[in-house]
Formats: C-alpha cells, sequence, structure tokens
C-alpha cells in the first residue's frame, strides 16, 4: 500500500525536492505551499516522477487555523502516513529593528505551524490507531547565531525542542518525530534569497561543497521509513560536516619541530 505524505513548503527548494523523491517510490502526495504557481510546478513534476496521486493545497500555515485545515483536508482523501514540515522563511531583520511584527512572523509559520500541523495529524493517528512519521526541517542556524537572524535562530532551535518533546509524548503511540537540519543549502529561492557573499561565507564544510535539495531530501525519505524505525526525537544534520567544527580558523600556534610539537602535546 503506497503511503499518504504531506509535504509543507513544496513548491521550490527542499520541500519539492523531497517531494519529488517521494513521487519517485510511488506516493500518493498531498503538496501544499503559500504559491500556487510554484506549487503547480512542484506538482506536475510529482505527477511525472512516478506519484500514486497528487494533490496541491494553497495555504498559508502561519494562520491559527492553517496547519489544522490542511491535515483535515489530507485526512479526508486518505489517513497520512507522513508528514514533512519544510514551509519556512528566512528573513535578514537587523536586531535593533526587529519588532513584534517580524518575530511573530518567522515564529509563527517555522515553529507554531509544525507543531500544530504534528498535534492535528497525531489526534488523528491515534484516534484511528494508525501510526505515523513526522519530519521537521530545521537548521544548521538552531546552534549558531547569526547577524540578522535572530528570529529565524531562535524558530529552528525551537523546533528542535519541539521535535523532542512531541517524541517523547507521541512514541507510545507509534509516531516517531525527527528532524532534519541541513547545512547551507543552494535553493535559488525567490522568498528567502541570500547573496553570494552570504552564501561563501557560511557553505564552508570538510567535504567541500554546498549542499543541494536532493541531499536533504535523501535524508528525510530515509528518516521518514521503515528503515530508521527505531529512531524518534533525533536531529539528523546532513551539512558536509559544517556542524563538527570551525573551518576557517588557522593552526593555533605553528610547531617549529616533531619534538616540539610532541613536547606541548603532552
Amino acid at each position: 500500500m503506497s503511503r499518504h505524505v504531506v509535504v509543507t513548503g513544496a513548491g521550490s527548494g527542499i520541500g519539492r525536492q523531497t517531494a519529488v523523491r517521494f513521487a519517485g517510490l510511488g506516493c500518493r502526495l498531498t503538496l501544499v505551499d503559500i504559491n500556487a504557481a510554484q506549487l503547480q510546478a512542484a506538482s506536475d513534476e510529482c505527477a511525472r516522477s512516478g506519484a500514486k496521486e497528487v494533490r496541491a493545497v494553497v495555504s498559508d500555515l502561519r494562520t491559527p487555523d492553517g496547519p489544522e485545515d490542511m491535515v483535515a483536508e489530507a485526512w479526508a482523501v486518505a489517513p497520512v502516513d507522513v508528514l514533512v514540515n519544510s514551509a519556512g522563511v528566512y528573513p535578514a531583520t537587523p536586531f535593533l529593528s526587529l519588532d513584534a511584527d517580524s518575530w511573530d512572523s518567522v515564529l509563527h509559520l517555522n515553529t507554531r505551524a509544525p507543531l500544530l500541523a504534528t498535534v492535528a495529524l497525531a489526534r488523528r493517528a491515534v484516534e484511528s490507531g494508525r501510526r505515523a512519521s513526522v519530519v521537521n526541517i530545521s537548521s544548521g542556524a538552531a546552534l549558531r547565531a547569526r547577524p540578522g537572524a535572530a528570529p529565524y535562530s531562535t524558530s529552528k532551535a525551537a523546533l528542535e525542542m519541539v521535535t523532542k518533546a512531541s517524541a517523547l509524548e507521541l512514541g507510545p503511540y507509534g509516531i516517531r518525530v525527527n528532524a532534519v537540519a541541513p547545512g547551507f543549502v543552494t535553493v535559488n529561492s525567490t522568498a528567502n534569497p541570500v547573496t553570494e557573499e552570504y552564501a561563501a561565507a557560511v557553505s564552508g564544510n570538510p567535504l567541500g561543497r554546498r549542499g543541494e535539495p536532493d541531499d536533504i531530501a535523501r535524508a528525510v525519505v530515509w528518516i521518514a521509513g521503515e528503515e530508521a524505525a527505531w529512531i524518534t526525537g533525533e536531529t539528523l544534520r546532513v551539512d558536509g560536516g559544517s556542524s563538527a567544527g570551525a573551518m576557517n580558523l588557522p593552526l593555533h600556534w605553528t610547531p617549529r619541530s616533531m619534538s616540539e610539537s610532541g613536547s606541548r602535546d603532552n
């Protein structure tokens, strides 16, 4: 039986490529985005990629009822097996320019919407005695603050705790909740544009290349599936190793000889 997968933020970038990956597995898809034109293009690509069925839902998940309505509409078609919360915004707002509206707009979409969507799914899954899997898309920014990204970094740090808390309470019902945290990924987003200067500054990593949406999509499909059946409450960092440490620092000292190096190490 093909799984029913709901992907938010499916119109572009990581969300779209994740949807295409699930389509290639013959899944039934409900794709959600606020941009109708991009959503239709993604739906068409998923249909060509082998999806059993594709439904497009245009929705603003920042509204209080948006996540509940989205899940209700998807569940009315077929019970939902996988929910991928990929919709998000990444505005650049200097700290001294922050106000309540600019803060809330980020937290409502990046943190509250995944939480409420997970609650809506879990209520239905528990009532019907079904298992389910939720994957939240976090970010390396959850671990490191960046100039102009106080709301974003906070939203992703909070999302990782939402992942843990929901996994703890929903595990007994057979509902797994995990997160995937990308490093810098080239998505060419019109909603979340970045300069090349910024991209170069944040994309250094041990593997020596920037991420692509499919790097993240493969991880999402894996952790949502049965091969990861005993994993819940985890954040999988798919970042080329950038979270392992700082790549741009020089040696803290330069040894003059091997003997000196050995003596200092001891």
